[in-house]
C-alpha cells in the first residue's frame, strides 16, 4: 500500500504542502529566524531542507553537529514559526554541493561503490545514520514535532534502479524509528521514475516549466495522487564562467499557479539559496564532458535573494499563495542592512612557500584521498635536473621541455622557481606547458593544485582529486615528489617584513567596523583564490565569474577591528585593495 500525506492531520485544515527549500548550511545560523520568517510571510506552510553527510562528518567518526550545521536548531526555529519540515538525509543529495555531499574519505577506499547495495559502502551509511537519525526521530511528527515527511535517497532514477540498495535505505530509516511518510523524488521521465522509486512510498517528481506534462507522466506510477513537485526549480544554479541565471518573476508565478489551482504541492527549489561557504561547491560534468564548478553564490534568482532581500518573485509567488489560500501571516519582515565599509588596503603579504611545515615524500603524486585530505589544495614540489651536457649543445638541439599532468582533479597552477609559468585545467587534458631553459643545471618545478568542488550528479562521482596519474616533462616521468596538503584551514601569521616572491600568495588587511551590516567583497584586482573574514572561509572567487563579489553576512564582523585575508594563486591584476560595498556585482 502506498504511503499518502494527511494533510488535514499536518495543517488543521485540507491545503496541500506549500514548501521551500532552505539550506540551513548555506546560511548563517543568526539569519534562520530571518530566512524561516520570511517564507511564513510569503504564504508558505513547510520549509524543506537536504542534509550534507559531508559537512557533518568531514573525517570518519568526527561528527559536528554545531554551528552552521545545528539542524536540530534549525527545526526548532522552523518549528516555532508555525511551519513543517521536510528533511532529505541522502545519503546522496546532489545539491550543487561538494561531491553530493559524499565525503571526500569514502574514496579513500579504491573499491569504493556508491549509491547501490555493495556492503562496504552500506556500512559506511549505516554508520552515518545511527548517527544522524536518532537527533531527527524526536521531531517527526508522530512525536509530536515538525518533521512531516523523509525522502528516501535523492533523484536516484537519474543515476541508477538498485531495488535493492532503496529498499535497504528504506527499511534502514525504519529500524531507526522513522515512522513518518516516506518519499522518493525523481525526474519526470518514465526511466527516472522506474529507477528511482519503490512502490510503497508515496512518489513526486522535479521540474521547473510544463506540471501538467509532468504530473500526467508521475500518474503513470501513481494514479491516485496527491501530485507534489518536491523540486519546482524557480531559477537556476551558477557554474564559473557562466552568465548568471534569472527567470521572469511572471513566469514563475504562473508555474507555480498552474500546480495549486488544480490541488498540487510543491517544493520551491530554492525558496532562499544562500552561499556555498568555504570549499563545499559542487561540479557537474555536461554533455561533452566538461568540468562545470559551480561558483560560490548559490543566489539560484530564488524568492530570496542570496543575502536574504525580497525580489520579485517573491511578491509574485506570495500573490498566488494569497489568491487560493487567503492571507499570509501578519509578520513583520525586511530586508537587512547593507552598508559600504570601503577601501580596505591588503597591506601585509605572505608567501606561500614559506608556510608548507614538513612533506609528504613519495615516488609519485598521491591524491589528496591517499593523503587523508578532504578539501582545498595539494602542492607537488620537485627539483629538476637538466641533462648532463653543455647547455650551448642544448640550445643548438633546440632541447625543449614540454610539462603534462593525467589525472588532473582540478586545476594546476605551475611555478618554476617561485614564479608563475601557466595554468592547466582537467577540461584540457592534452594541454602541455613549455618550460625555458633555465640559466643553471636544475630548477624547481611547484605545481599548486585545486580541487574545485568534486563532481555533485551523473555518473561521475567518485573521481580521487589532486593528481592521480603522472607528471611529465616530455616523455618522461617525473618521480620523487616532496607532497604539501594544504587544506587551508588555519591561517598564516603574518610578520613585520613583506613577502617579494611572485604568487601564490597571502594578503592580509584591516578595515574597521562600528555598526556590522551586510556587505560583498569586491575583489575586482584579484584574480583566483579564496578569501577570509576574521578566520571565516567565505568561499572561492575568480575572475572568470559570474560575480565578481563574495557575499558577507553581518554575524561574520565584529565591532573594531576585522581581518581579511585573502589566498591568490594566480597574481594581481590591479592594486592590492578591495572594496567592501552593498550589493553583488554580476559581470556576465
Amino acid at each position: 500500500m502506498v504511503a499518502t500525506p494527511n494533510f488535514k492531520e499536518y495543517f488543521g485544515k485540507d491545503v496541500p504542502i506549500l514548501s521551500g527549500a532552505i539550506h540551513y548550511y548555506r546560511v548563517h545560523p543568526k539569519y534562520w529566524h530571518d530566512r524561516l520568517s520570511k517564507l511564513v510571510a510569503c504564504g508558505f506552510n513547510t520549509v524543506e531542507t537536504y542534509v550534507p553527510w559531508n559537512f557533518h562528518e568531514p573525517k570518519e567518526g568526527q561528527f559536528n553537529f554545531d554551528g552552521f550545521g545545528d539542524l536540530p536548531g534549525f527545526i526548532d526555529v522552523a518549528d516555532k514559526l508555525g511551519l513543517k519540515v521536510i528533511i532529505r538525509p541522502g545519503p546522496y543529495i546532489c545539491a550543487e554541493w561538494e561531491f553530493g555531499g559524499f565525503p571526500g574519505w569514502l574514496n579513500q577506499d579504491r573499491n569504493m561503490r556508491l549509491r547501490c547495495a555493495w556492503p562496504p559502502y552500506l556500512e559506511k551509511v549505516r554508520n552515518w545514520f545511527s548517527v544522524l537519525i536518532p537527533k531527527l526521530v524526536p521531531y517527526l511528527c508522530t512525536k509530536g514535532g515538525p518533521v512531516i515527511a523523509v525522502q528516501v535517497e535523492n533523484e536516484y532514477g537519474s543515476f541508477g534502479s538498485d531495488k535493492e540498495y532503496l529498499a535497504y535505505l528504506r527499511d534502514l530509516l525504519i529500524e531507526l524509528g522513522v515512522d513518518c511518510l516516506l518519499f522518493t523524488s525523481d525526474g519526470p521521465t518514465i526511466q527516472m521514475l522506474t529507477g528511482g522509486t519503490l512502490p510503497d512510498l508515496w512518489m513526486t517528481a522535479n521540474f521547473g516549466s510544463a506540471p501538467e506534462k509532468s504530473f500526467d507522466v508521475l500518474r503513470q506510477f501513481q494514479p491516485s495522487g496527491p501530485d507534489m513537485c518536491c523540486e519546482f526549480w524557480c531559477g537556476w544554479f551558477d557554474h564559473w564562467g557562466e552568465e548568471h541565471h534569472t527567470r521572469d518573476a511572471s513566469d514563475v508565478a504562473d508555474v507555480l499557479e498552474r500546480m495549486v489551482k488544480n490541488g498540487a504541492s510543491v517544493n520551491m527549489y530554492m525558496f532562499h539559496g544562500g552561499t556555498n561557504f568555504g570549499f563545499w561547491n559542487g561540479a557537474n560534468i555536461d554533455g561533452n564532458g566538461q568540468y562545470q564548478p559551480t561558483s560560490t553564490s548559490y543566489d539560484y534568482h530564488a524568492l530570496l535573494s542570496e543575502a536574504g532581500d525580497i525580489t520579485p518573485v517573491y511578491e509574485a509567488c506570495k500573490a498566488v499563495l494569497e489568491k487560493y489560500f487567503g492571507p499570509a501571516p501578519a509578520i513583520a519582515v525586511a530586508n537587512t542592512p547593507k552598508k559600504a565599509y570601503g577601501t580596505v588596503a591588503m597591506s601585509q603579504k605572505c608567501s606561500l612557500w614559506g608556510e608548507l611545515g614538513q612533506p609528504i615524500l613519495s615516488a609519485s603524486p598521491l591524491t589528496m584521498e591517499e593523503l587523508g585530505q578532504e578539501l582545498g589544495y595539494v602542492l607537488y614540489r620537485k627539483t629538476v635536473e637538466l641533462p648532463p651536457v653543455p647547455r650551448d649543445y642544448l640550445i643548438e638541439q633546440d632541447y625543449t621541455m614540454e610539462l603534462s599532468i593525467t589525472g588532473l582533479r582540478d586545476r594546476a597552477v605551475v611555478y618554476v622557481d617561485g614564479k608563475k609559468l601557466g595554468v592547466l585545467y582537467r577540461n584540457n587534458p592534452k594541454e602541455t606547458i613549455a618550460i625555458p631553459l633555465p640559466q643553471k643545471d636544475s630548477f624547481q618545478l611547484d605545481i599548486l593544485v585545486e580541487n574545485m568542488g568534486r563532481v555533485n550528479y551523473g555518473p561521475d562521482l567518485a573521481y580521487p582529486c589532486g593528481i592521480s596519474g603522472s607528471i611529465r616533462i616530455g616523455y618522461n616521468t617525473l618521480s620523487g615528489w616532496e607532497i604539501y596538503p594544504l587544506p587551508l584551514d588555519t591561517l598564516p601569521k603574518f610578520g613585520a617584513a613583506a613577502a617579494t616572491s611572485d604568487a601564490p600568495m597571502f594578503y592580509r588587511g584591516i578595515f574597521n567596523v562600528d555598526v556590522a551590516c551586510d556587505t560583498f567583497l569586491d575583489y575586482k584586482n584579484f584574480r583566483k583564490g579564496i578569501a577570509f573574514i576574521n578566520g571565516f572561509n567565505l568561499g572561492r572567487y575568480w575572475e572568470a565569474g559570474p560575480a565578481r563579489t563574495l557575499y558577507i553576512p553581518a554575524p561574520l564582523l565584529i565591532a573594531g577591528e576585522n581581518e581579511l585575508v585573502i589566498f591568490e594563486t594566480d597574481g594581481l591584476s590591479g592594486p592590492a585593495s578591495v572594496e567592501l560595498i552593498t550589493e553583488h556585482v554580476w559581470i556576465k
